[in-house]
């Protein structure tokens, strides 16, 4: 009898560690095959899983034709044409969009709710509802003129893979939590991830948004107001979760990128996300004639631009790392007329790197370049604003197994790899141990009418994240 309460004692404690090395064993036996389960559960109190689990995880199932009609149906709230999608925050398609959703989470049994800046949670609540939840979720809004994948997938997805563990006869025992998150986009208030931020607690953002306009100078409040969401700041702060608000959180993402399409690769395994920063720099000059001011005479803030954004290019290059990026994706001069020379220019600069500190020293590089640039032509640098400069973030090695464990039960080939474009994990991975999911996209196209990624391609992720889901519940 003791040797049976040691050996008891001995299966209890080791239990997390066979959640992660052998979840389809475990799921394969059914109450009648399994004494040593019913004795746990009958010690504990607790069910350790649903009876008569299938004899492989290969079983799951997908609903492959409902998961793509609810893409394509999203993917006509845009205010552009398809194939294009157009879904800007606060606006009546994404309004609409939202509905949509929360729809979609009530239909598969999820307890619904929204905070204060439009972050929609779907809850499956588990049999030890008191610990930390497992969370999972992406984002909707789409930039214009972009795809129907970038994010959705990730929301979608998610919802799916809980259907995919009821169906599978799944209970949780940490409870499992859709997120579809607010404006991952900085579309309209030039702020990304703008939903994960606020959870992280970014008391600045807050202090920010009570000035921040869109570019038709709507204030980010009244935007907010006219969807049924903040009225006020102190309502923002409401949103924000405390350090250990979920005990893991894995986002399921197209990878944005050719690698796994081109290495015929069915998942990434996301190991750290880099670490970007915006910026930016307005110029002022003379302007005047085209015709009547010459070469030698001319303060031209367009000309500065141009050079500034050609600075960028070098000082990315010369970092040393191919990991190290900088893009100028705005460029406005005024008054924007033929035969005038540009008085003004704006640039929006973004940079980013996997390393801080390589990173930043392109950032003090370029604003030196603003400077002598600023000098050399006679214009005024009248602002050099760095908008935001975030540290990059390591996937917790924890959730990188069990994602790793998930890809070989399911006989999926994977491979470890960087996210050089940054997604709401970035800031998720402030409260909480965060995990990514990369499947293969056409040719790396992304944030164009072109994104597409297949049905199979999708399937496979939802089908990792629903077993990573599962480990991690159980955990």
């Amino acid at each position: 009898m003791m040797v049976q309460r040691i050996y008891l004692l001995l299966l209890l404690v080791h239990l997390p560690l066979f959640f992660f090395c052998g979840f389809p064993a475990i799921l394969s036996l059914s109450d009648a095959e399994d004494p040593a389960t019913k004795t746990m559960e009958d010690f504990s109190g607790y069910p350790i899983h649903e009876p008569h689990f299938p004899n492989s995880v290969s079983s799951m199932s997908v609903d492959i034709h409902s998961l793509q009609k609810q893409i394509d149906e999203l993917s006509t709230f845009s205010d552009t044409p398809a194939p294009s999608v157009t879904r800007i925050l606060y606006s009546e398609k994404d309004v609409l969009a939202r509905r949509y959703v929360k729809n979609l989470m009530r239909l598969s049994g999820l307890s619904v709710r929204e905070d204060f800046v439009g972050n929609i949670f779907g809850l499956w609540e588990g049999y030890e509802p008191e610990l930390a939840p497992v969370s999972t979720g992406s984002h909707i809004d789409a930039i214009p003129y972009s795809g129907k994948y970038d994010g959705v997938v990730g929301v979608l997805g998610a919802i799916e893979a809980i259907n995919v563990l009821k169906r599978f006869g799944f209970k949780p025992r940490r409870s499992l939590e859709v997120i579809m998150f607010t404006s991952e986009e900085p579309t309209r208030f030039g702020i990304s991830c703008l939903g994960s931020r606020l959870l992280a607690g970014d008391e600045a953002l807050v202090k920010s948004l009570d000035r921040t306009v869109d570019n038709q100078n709507v204030t980010f409040f009244h935007a907010a107001r006219s969807a049924d969401y903040a009225n006020d700041q102190e309502e923002l702060s409401s949103v924000f979760l405390k350090e250990g608000s979920y005990s893991a959180f894995v986002e399921l993402h197209i990878e944005q990128g050719p690698i796994l399409e081109e290495e015929g690769i069915s998942i990434g395994i996301v190991t750290a996300i880099a670490a970007p920063a915006s910026i930016k720099v307005d110029f002022e000059g003379n302007g005047g004639h085209a015709g009547a001011v010459l070469m030698p005479n001319r303060n031209d803030a367009g000309l500065a631009a141009a050079e500034l954004a050609l600075a960028v290019e070098k000082h990315a290059l010369e970092s040393g790392s191919i990991d190290t990026v900088g893009t100028v994706g705005i460029l406005n001069l005024h008054p924007g007329a033929i035969n005038s020379i540009p008085s003004k220019s704006h640039l929006e600069i973004d940079t980013r790197d996997i390393d801080e500190y390589r990173r930043n020293i392109v950032i003090e590089k370029i604003h030196q370049s603003a400077l002598n640039i600023s000098q050399k032509r006679g214009v005024k640098l009248l602002d050099f604003k760095i908008v935001n400069q975030d540290p990059p973030a390591l996937s917790e090695k924890s959730i990188v197994k069990a994602m790793e464990s998930a890809s070989q039960e399911l006989n999926l080939t994977h491979k470890k790899m960087i996210s050089r474009a940054y997604h709401d994990s970035l800031f998720m991975a402030r409260i909480s141990p965060m995990g990514m999911i990369f499947i293969p996209c056409y040719k790396g196209y992304s944030h164009k009418p072109e994104e597409f990624a297949s049905i199979e391609d999708i399937t496979n992720g939802v089908k990792v994240l629903a077993l990573t889901l599962a480990k991690l519940s159980l955990h």
